[in-house]
């Protein structure tokens, strides 16, 4: 069973009030999220600057949307399971073009988004499979400052440095941003359950890797 949620109830639990808390140093980083910026309607806010997370070819005869959170324990299956044979058979032979797509339960998916953004797109599939590995570790790992000191040990494995990691989680503007493109590609692909996955324009939902290799054959003809 994938995990559904309601699209404001999600963006309305992440953006109520903001969260303080210290970077492993113990210097402050401050709120996250602040409530007045969260009152926006995501309509409003310029979501251009998000970076898209693409693996694959260009010019690959299908793409595939993925949708997903750092916290849903469906999507670390998938991506310890098929997703593993769709990138050995499917995007690194130029066939399918992944874009990933993150959604957020909770501000603990966020913070998680961003420390994998934080190293820009060439750390980000990398920094996103070290999360969804030990997920089990570090989104149970306690109140918000524990889970942050796990997120952040992530970051330093993928060599971010403690200056940069604190850049990027106190980044508040980033923050709201993200938040907006969330919502606005939920709604646009009418997404309420993660993992979801749009093929060549068709939503389907999460499955076994042999029926992706069929729906993934079936486009390029096969």
């Amino acid at each position: 069973m994938n995990r559904r949620f309601a699209l404001m109830g999600a963006a309305t639990a992440i953006a109520v009030g903001g969260f303080a808390f210290k970077s492993g140093t113990g210097s402050p980083i401050g709120n996250l999220l602040v409530g007045e910026a969260n009152a926006q309607d995501a309509a409003n806010v310029d979501t251009s600057t998000i970076v898209e997370m693409v693996q694959g070819a260009e010019d690959a005869p299908v793409t595939i949307i993925e949708y997903s959170s750092f916290t849903c324990p469906h999507c670390a299956a998938f991506h310890e399971g098929a997703y593993q044979d769709i990138k050995k058979n499917y995007i690194d032979t130029g066939k399918v073009k992944l874009i990933y797509r993150e959604v957020y339960f909770d501000r603990y998916g966020l913070w998680a988004s961003m420390v994998a953004r934080c190293g820009g797109a060439e750390k980000f599939f990398g920094i996103s499979e070290l999360m969804f590995k030990s997920q089990s570790d570090w989104a149970r790992a306690g109140d918000g400052n524990a889970i942050v000191a796990e997120l952040r040990k992530i970051g330093k494995m993928a060599g971010l440095e403690d200056a940069t990691l604190d850049a990027c989680m106190q980044d508040g503007e980033k923050a709201q941003t993200l938040v907006a493109w969330f919502q606005k590609n939920a709604e646009a692909d009418e997404v309420n359950s993660t993992p979801s996955f749009i093929v060549n324009g068709k939503k389907v939902a999460n499955q076994p890797y042999a029926d992706f290799a069929a729906l993934i054959d079936a486009e390029l003809g096969g």
